[in-house]
């Protein structure tokens, strides 16, 4: 059964967030539709999300999916702050892509980029741990934000923010 992780640490030894399973049959429509704006400098940048804010949501994410329209995201709401060490990995993802993890404020705080995984074995498959606290974190296709020119620092328009 294909699964996303979110973990503390280690997927060894160490504790263990969340292993979460994805529902069967969910669809990106079971999703709340949203337009995210990014504010960055004096331009602001659209960007299209399916929200997951439940956990299976959460887990499932962007797995199995064969492309992601240009603009487009998921966004990843937590009820709390999640601590740095929290980390997101690709098993099962196919889409090379770069991840912002955002503060409670919507202020990216860290960007990372995360190429698929192709092991049939999730062990084998690299963490990107967040190395900051974050509450949301906004899943792109590869090389978006540097195209954009969105860099750490730059925000969520409040307005926009789930």
């Amino acid at each position: 059964m294909s699964r996303r992780l979110l973990a503390l640490g280690f997927w060894g030894g160490l504790a263990v967030l969340g292993v979460l399973t994805g529902r069967p049959g969910v669809q990106a429509d079971d999703l709340e539709q949203r337009t995210l704006v990014i504010v960055s400098g004096d331009r602001r940048q659209a960007v299209q999300v399916e929200v997951a804010r439940r956990p299976a949501d959460r887990a499932r994410g962007l797995m199995e999916r064969e492309r992601l329209p240009a603009g487009a995201g998921m966004l990843f709401v937590y009820p709390r702050e999640q601590p740095a060490t929290g980390a997101f990995w690709m098993f099962n993802t196919r889409i090379p892509l770069s991840i912002a993890f955002i503060d409670t404020r919507g202020v990216i705080r860290a960007i990372r980029r995360m190429v698929p995984c192709d092991s049939e074995r999730p062990a084998d498959c690299p963490r990107y741990p967040a190395g900051v606290p974050f509450r949301m974190a906004l899943e792109v296709n590869v090389g978006f934000f540097a195209r954009h020119g969105i860099t750490v620092g730059d925000r969520l328009l409040p307005a926009s923010l789930p």
